[in-house]
C-alpha cells in the first residue's frame, strides 16, 4: 500500500509552482531556485528512506497489532476520527521532543534550515526522524486501530502541514485560529526571533499548544526571520541530515567528563557546561540585517542542474511507483544513484571545483544501472532506452564541457 504523499506528490509540484508564479507576479520573492531544488531533494530522500524502512516501521505496528492487542477497534468512519485525534495528539509530543532534545532536534533541524519560508519548505523533512521518533506514535497499535486506519490517519495529518508553509494566507477567522494550526501559528513555529522559538508543536490542531503552555500569537509577520539560530550553509541534503550530529560531536569532544558527554544527547539545544560557555540563548535577529546563505553558480550551470533536477526528480516518482515490483538490489542500487544525484545536483548550485568530474561519473554510473536493469527485467524497452539514455548522456557531457570552459572560476572547495 502507498503512501497517501506519494499520490499527493503531482499537487505538491503544482501547488509549489502556482505559488512560485504568484510570487514573482506580486514581486514577493518569496521563492529562490537553489533553496527550492535544495527543498525538493530533501523531500525525495526522505521519501526514498521512508520505502526502504516502511518494513521494518510498519512490520513492528502489525507485529504489536497482532499479538500484543486485546481488541480490534472496527474500521469505521468514528475510529479513523478518533486515531487522527490521537495520532495529532501523540505528533504534537514528537515535535515538541524534536525541538527539546538534542537527539531529535539533530533529526528534526533539516526541516528548519531553509531560511524561506513557502509551499516547498513543507517537503523539506528529514531522512532518520521517524527512524528514531516511532516508539512515541506505538499507543496506537496497543489501543487496537488498524494498521490501515493508521496509516491513512498518519498520512491525512502530513498532507494537512503541507498548506500551512506559507507567507500568502494571514489570519483566518478566529473560530479556526483557536481550534486549528494555520499558516499563521505555524510561522511563528519556524521562526527564529526569541519570542517565537520552540512555539505551536501541532500538526493540525493548535488545542495541544493551549492546552499544554508552548502557544504563540503571531504579532507582526514582516518581522520574522526563518532558518535557524546557527546558520546552514550547505545545499548538500546528505550533510543537511548529518551536520548537527557532528556538532554535537564536536562539542562532546570538549567536555571532562562521561556523565556530560552522555548528558549531551538528551539536553536541550544550547546546552554547553559552564566551563564552555553554559547555555546559549537565542539572540535577537532583526530582518534587516540578515544575510541569507545563497551559494549560486552562474548561468549554464544553473540551467544544467536545474535540467539534471527535473531528471532525478521523474526518476524518483517512477522508483516509487515500482519499488514493490523491483528487486532488492536493485531498491539498494537506485537509491544510492538518487541520493548521489541529489548531491551532485547540491554541490553544482555550490559551484564546486570537482563537479564536473564527480557528475561525469554519476552519468556513468546512471547509465549502467538503467541500462543493466532494463536488459535484465523490460528486454522489450532496452533499445528505447539505451537510445533515450546515450542520448542525455551525450547531451549533458557536452553542456558539462562547454560550462566548464565558459565559467572557469568555481569554488575551490
Amino acid at each position: 500500500m502507498k503512501s497517501p504523499i506519494f499520490y499527493a506528490i503531482p499537487f505538491f509540484i503544482i501547488l509549489v509552482a502556482a505559488e512560485a508564479i504568484f510570487s514573482y507576479l506580486k514581486n514577493r520573492k518569496l521563492y529562490r531556485l537553489n533553496d527550492t531544488i535544495s527543498n525538493f531533494s530533501l523531500g525525495i530522500g526522505s521519501q526514498i528512506a521512508g520505502v526502504l524502512f516502511k518494513g521494518l516501521i510498519f512490520g513492528l505496528y502489525i507485529y504489536i497489532y497482532n499479538h500484543y492487542t486485546y481488541f480490534h477497534l472496527p474500521v469505521t468512519w468514528w475510529s479513523f476520527f478518533l486515531c487522527l485525534v490521537l495520532f495529532d495528539f501523540l505528533f504534537y509530543w514528537a515535535h515538541r521532543i524534536s525541538h527539546e532534545t538534542n537527539l531529535f532536534w539533530g533529526a528534526h533541524v533539516v526541516h528548519h534550515q531553509s531560511e524561506e519560508y513557502n509551499l516547498s519548505v513543507a517537503l523539506r523533512q528529514s531522512w532518520i526522524h521517524n527512524l528514531i521518533a516511532f516508539f512515541i506514535f506505538l499507543p496506537i497499535p496497543f489501543l487496537g486501530f488498524d494498521p490501515v486506519t493508521f496509516l491513512l490517519a498518519a498520512g491525512i495529518d502530513n498532507l494537512y502541514q503541507f498548506w500551512i508553509h506559507t507567507r500568502t494566507i494571514n489570519k483566518l477567522p478566529a473560530l479556526v485560529e483557536y481550534f486549528f494550526n494555520t499558516p499563521s501559528h505555524h510561522r511563528v513555529h519556524h521562526a527564529i526571533n526569541p519570542k517565537y522559538i520552540d512555539k505551536n508543536h501541532a500538526g493540525v490542531f493548535i488545542v495541544w499548544d493551549r492546552m499544554f503552555g508552548t502557544f504563540k500569537s503571531e504579532e507582526n509577520a514582516e518581522e520574522i526571520v526563518y532558518g535557524i539560530t546557527t546558520q546552514f550553509k550547505s545545499w548538500n541534503p546528505v550533510w543537511a541530515n548529518l551536520h548537527y550530529y557532528q556538532d554535537m560531536w564536536d562539542k562532546a569532544t570538549q567536555m571532562k567528563t562521561w556523565r556530560e558527554k552522555l548528558y549531551m544527547i538528551l539536553a536541550p539545544p544550547g546546552w554547553l557546561p559552564d566551563y564552555l560557555g553554559g547555555f546559549q540563548h537565542p539572540k535577537e535577529v532583526d530582518k534587516m540585517d540578515v544575510l541569507k546563505y545563497d551559494a549560486d553558480t552562474t548561468s549554464l550551470f544553473k540551467a544544467y542542474g536545474v535540467m539534471q533536477f527535473v531528471l532525478t526528480l521523474a526518476g524518483s516518482i517512477a522508483y516509487l511507483d515500482h519499488f514493490s515490483t523491483i528487486t532488492t538490489f536493485y531498491k539498494l542500487l537506485f537509491a544510492a544513484v538518487i541520493i548521489l544525484s541529489i548531491m551532485i545536483i547540491g554541490a553544482i548550485f555550490e559551484q564546486r571545483k570537482w563537479i564536473v568530474w564527480a557528475e561525469i561519473v554519476r552519468l556513468l554510473l546512471v547509465l549502467a544501472s538503467l541500462n543493466s536493469y532494463y536488459y535484465y527485467w523490460y528486454t522489450h524497452w532496452l533499445t528505447i532506452m539505451e537510445i533515450f539514455s546515450a542520448v542525455v548522456f551525450v547531451v549533458s557531457v557536452t553542456w558539462l564541457i562547454i560550462s566548464m570552459y565558459s565559467e572557469p572560476e568555481m569554488e575551490q572547495a
